[in-house]
C-alpha cells in the first residue's frame, strides 16, 4: 500500500503579502478560507468543501494556500484534514483575514 507524501507547509512569516493577496484573489480558494475560519480546527477534511472544481484543481487550491501560509494539513487516516492558521498568518498580516472574510 502506497501512502501520499506529507503535506509541504510555509510559515507566515516566510510569506510576501503579495503571495498573501494572490492567493485569497481567487473565488475558489476565498470560499475554503471563510469555510476553515467558520469550521473547528482540524474538522474538515478536503472532500467536505462544496466547491465547483474537480479534485486536481481542488488539490492545487489547497496546496496554493498552504505555500501562502494560510493552512495547515494533516493525514488523519485516509482523510486529509485542515486548520486554517488564523493566529499565525494575523500576527503576519494584522487585520487582512479580518477584511477578507468580512461578508461584501
Amino acid at each position: 500500500m502506497s501512502h501520499r507524501p506529507a503535506p509541504q507547509h510555509v510559515h507566515p512569516d516566510d510569506v510576501s503579502v503579495l503571495t498573501a493577496l494572490t492567493a485569497l484573489a481567487d473565488p475558489v480558494r476565498l470560499q475554503l478560507v471563510r469555510e476553515l475560519a467558520a469550521s473547528e480546527d482540524w474538522s474538515r477534511s478536503c472532500s467536505t468543501f462544496d466547491v465547483p472544481v474537480g479534485k486536481p484543481a481542488l488539490s492545487h487550491h489547497f496546496a496554493v494556500l498552504r505555500s501562502a501560509g494560510l493552512i495547515e494539513q494533516r493525514d488523519a487516516g485516509p482523510r486529509r484534514v485542515n486548520r486554517l492558521r488564523r493566529a499565525e498568518f494575523d500576527r503576519r498580516f494584522p487585520g487582512l483575514l479580518d477584511l477578507t472574510l468580512r461578508e461584501e
